[in-house]
């Protein structure tokens, strides 16, 4: 199997690091080889959160510059921030609704136009699929299930070998009960809207 290499890139309390563990419980219960990594940086205080899927017969989970296969950015000045790791055959997967950092809210920072940013990242890879994953999150009842929704379009853009399957009986393994349906439909959201972008 050729080796895939995902980056997962956000801030804390995005599901940034549950999207990149369900992803490898997929794969482990497909027989596909698979490794994860995990930087949590500052998670708690929502700062940024790196995390990679690297998929096939890679025996390190480390993804350097210019490596990734995918980028998926739970935020958009993360997406913006981890472009290094792309190269010109990247497909980028991006949530457009910012959530800026404590700095801009306190006026100590500047937040960076994202209209230039998601420009810059267009005419640097061979797709972007950006769209706003918390509108489609709310869309199935949950706010907080912008993973599932990012899940959804990495599957849906079909630049991996990933099947919805495989992803759904993860998400079911894992859900509590009580958001399950919401889960699900926020996962069928990204599919929906990776399909269309």
């Amino acid at each position: 199997m050729e080796v895939t290499r995902i980056v997962f890139v956000g801030v804390g309390g995005q599901g940034n690091l549950l999207a990149s563990r369900l992803v490898g419980e997929a794969c482990i219960s497909a027989n596909v080889p698979v490794v994860v990594s995990e930087i949590h940086g500052m998670a708690q205080r929502g700062g940024i959160v790196e995390s990679a899927v690297v998929m096939g017969g890679a025996t390190s989970p480390i993804v350097s510059d210019g490596e990734a296969d995918i980028l998926i950015g739970f935020e958009p000045s993360e997406t913006l921030r981890a472009l290094n790791k792309c190269n010109k055959n990247t497909v980028v997967i991006s949530n457009i609704r910012p959530l800026p950092p404590f700095t801009v809210a306190i006026g100590q920072g500047v937040y960076p136009d994202m209209n230039k940013g998601l420009d810059l990242v267009k005419h640097s890879v061979a797709t972007l699929i950006a769209f706003d994953g918390d509108a489609l999150a709310e869309k199935a009842g949950n706010s907080l299930s912008l993973n599932m929704v990012m899940l959804g379009a990495l599957v849906g853009c079909k630049a991996t070998p990933l099947k919805e399957e495989w992803i759904k009986k993860a998400i079911e393994n894992t859900t509590k009960k009580a958001f399950l349906d919401s889960n699900m439909q926020a996962f069928d959201f990204g599919v929906a809207a990776a399909r269309v972008g």
